[in-house]
């Protein structure tokens, strides 16, 4: 290896490194991208309507703040309160448990005592665990400020990129070679179409996954239906797993009013998630963008890996932009044509074998009919004849 060479590959080494130390980064200004991707398609929708450009962007960042309030307004304060609720009945809930088990004690034989639990002995064993969440709190709120900032970092990365998108994607061309700028600038173009489509795919899952959790709450007379609805289809947003996490607060607050509310509300979330599951997104998803179930769990579990809550959250936006440029770049620019020089020769060797093949065939001698080469063997009968 030549000392360039080696320069160079220490120079990439080097580069490996510092994107991996700020991959964090990396991913937060990727959901920028994508949130910037989805005002700019809303905009784009106002400026059909002959609505100039900078009006069309103000109206558009001014619906996803009006909807980020209204989300706050709706979600936050509900929950605390009823949260609070939580708090006051736990002593109540726990004494109603005590009764039940010197209930059950009383009632079966002595010798199955020692199986039931107590009370005492289990709040015993949860006291290290309340000692260590009591003494983790200020990670939590270390954790809680730095996602705040987090978030208010992609707003303003939103809100740059959206003004002026043309010049930061001039900006990303030029970090390829002058020859190969038109083809990056096509799949950029390929990557947005995919990306809305996703968004809009999400989008209808989303809607019609919280609008069956608010039907089903509210027949089953659980309380902060609506909140509890919108939130189901927020969770909707990661696959396989929000779904698991919108069951568990539906669950705690029909649980304060009666047991069999709860396990209801179980079987609602069930149903509404199969459905969602096997009919709603496979049909949406295949309209809009085409990703298969098991790439979609890999998708998850490889960047939850490798880069966190963050990584699973925008796993999906990720997997899409990665198979436009897998397809593109890899399949297309690198695979099917190498496949293309590498089939001609192989056909130019299969041609060059034929022909050798012929003109063997051409200089071999030909045999006479009545060569004893070419003669029948006698059968045994004529043998016998003779």
């Amino acid at each position: 290896m030549k000392l360039g060479q080696a320069i160079g590959l220490l120079l990439v080494a080097i580069s490996l490194y510092i994107l991996w130390q700020i991959r964090q980064v990396i991913l937060l200004v990727f959901a920028a991208v994508v949130l910037a991707t989805a005002l700019n398609r809303l905009a784009r929708r106002l400026q059909q309507s002959r609505l100039p450009r900078l009006w069309a962007v103000m109206l558009s960042i001014a619906i996803m703040v009006i909807v980020l309030i209204g989300f706050f307004l709706l979600i936050v304060p509900p929950f605390v309160a009823e949260v609070q609720q939580l708090v006051e009945l736990f002593p109540k809930g726990v004494n109603r448990i005590n009764q039940w088990l010197n209930l059950l004690r009383n009632n079966f034989p002595t010798q199955f005592n020692q199986y039931l639990p107590d009370i005492n002995s289990l709040s015993q064993q949860l006291q290290p665990v309340l000692n260590r969440l009591l003494g983790g709190s200020v990670a939590f709120f270390s954790n809680t400020l730095g996602g705040v900032l987090s978030f208010l970092l992609v707003l303003v990365l939103t809100l740059m990129m959206l003004a002026q998108p043309q010049s930061y994607r001039k900006t990303f061309v030029r970090l390829f070679p002058s020859f190969y700028r038109r083809r990056v600038d096509g799949i950029l173009d390929q990557c947005e179409v995919a990306l809305g489509r996703w968004i809009i795919g999400a989008l209808i899952s989303m809607s019609v996954v919280a609008l069956l959790s608010v039907i089903g709450l509210s027949i089953l007379g659980v309380r902060l239906a609506l909140a509890q609805g919108v939130l189901a289809g927020l969770l909707n947003f990661i696959p396989n797993i929000g779904p698991t996490l919108s069951v568990v607060l539906p669950m705690t607050i029909a649980l304060l009013d009666a047991p069999w509310k709860s396990v209801a509300v179980l079987i609602v979330y069930f149903f509404i998630q199969q459905f969602e599951s096997n009919f709603l997104t496979p049909y949406v998803m295949a309209q809009q963008v085409a990703l298969l179930p098991a790439i979609t769990l890999m998708s998850q579990v490889f960047f939850a890996t490798f880069f966190g809550f963050l990584g699973l959250i925008l796993a999906l936006p990720l997997t899409v932009v990665g198979q436009v440029w897998v397809r593109e770049v890899l399949i297309k620019d690198i695979l099917d044509v190498w496949h293309s020089d590498r089939q001609l020769a192989f056909e130019s060797a299969g041609i060059a074998e034929s022909e050798s093949a012929a003109e063997a065939d051409r200089q071999a001698p030909v045999l006479p009919e009545d060569s004893p080469k070419t003669q029948q063997k006698s059968s045994p009968e004529d043998d016998t004849t003779n």
